[in-house]
């Protein structure tokens, strides 16, 4: 299954725009409650205006809050900014830690945002369990854990350490685009002959492809082996979640 994602979604990435860990760690705090094309949407102002920690550590809570306010809950947020640049300033100079012990200590961090900056700021492999991820390793039967350290425990020793940042990709890729909380695309999707849950959506090629979202819809359902003429306008243009 590892190797048809990596097949599927050879252009699977981080989503959140970043220039290193510090911008990443902002991008992700932002990320919660929305989507990473409403945070990329922000961040150029962002950070044309805040450059470093110290420059968060000392923002003017109004103005941040105004910048932050079409990421909803942006109250909080200018809190969980303004407290981690208080923070990176105080106890490491500034600088975003390269260690998932130190990152999960700081305000905003959690593990899962821990293992996206490890991964992608600092080339430290780590498994990101959002919420896609912990629906599609359940519905393939990868683990029956609910627990997201635990999930991140147990897909882990499925696979090469190397390898666990790019799974993430692929997975969370997959589940924005094929495998939908509500209806996944069973029926156009490339992993429907190993996938121990398929039927959970529709297996007609037809009312699948509708379903698929972003611009490689089109692709998708040629690697599914389906017509690429039953991908509609409206999935090629739709906003992946």
């Amino acid at each position: 299954m590892a190797r048809v994602l990596a097949e599927t979604h050879p252009d699977a990435h981080c989503e959140l725009d970043h220039q290193g860990p510090l911008q990443l760690a902002v991008a992700t705090v932002l990320s919660a409650q929305t989507t990473d094309k409403k945070v990329n949407e922000v961040t150029p102002k962002l950070f044309a205006r805040y450059h470093s920690a110290a420059d968060y550590a000392g923002a003017d809570r109004a103005e941040l809050e105004e910048l932050l306010r079409p990421t909803g809950f942006y109250r909080n947020k200018t809190t969980s900014l303004i407290n981690l640049g208080q923070a990176l300033v105080e106890r490491y100079d500034g600088e975003v830690p390269g260690r998932l012990t130190d990152l999960v200590t700081l305000p905003g961090i959690g593990r899962k945002t821990a293992n996206v900056i490890l991964g992608n700021a600092f080339g430290v492999p780590g498994i990101t369990v959002d919420t896609h991820f912990q629906r599609l390793v359940r519905r393939w039967g990868w683990t029956a854990e609910t627990d997201p350290v635990k999930i991140e425990s147990a897909v882990g020793g499925l696979f090469e350490k190397r390898d666990w940042t790019m799974l993430s990709h692929r997975v969370i890729f997959h589940g924005r685009r094929v495998c939908h909380a509500r209806k996944p695309a069973c029926g156009a999707c490339t992993l429907a002959p190993l996938c121990p849950s398929v039927g959970l959506g529709p297996t007609a090629a037809p009312a699948a492809a509708k379903l698929l979202k972003g611009p490689r819809a089109v692709e998708l359902v040629v690697a599914a082996g389906i017509d690429p003429g039953l991908v509609p306008a409206t999935a090629v243009a739709a906003e992946v979640p």
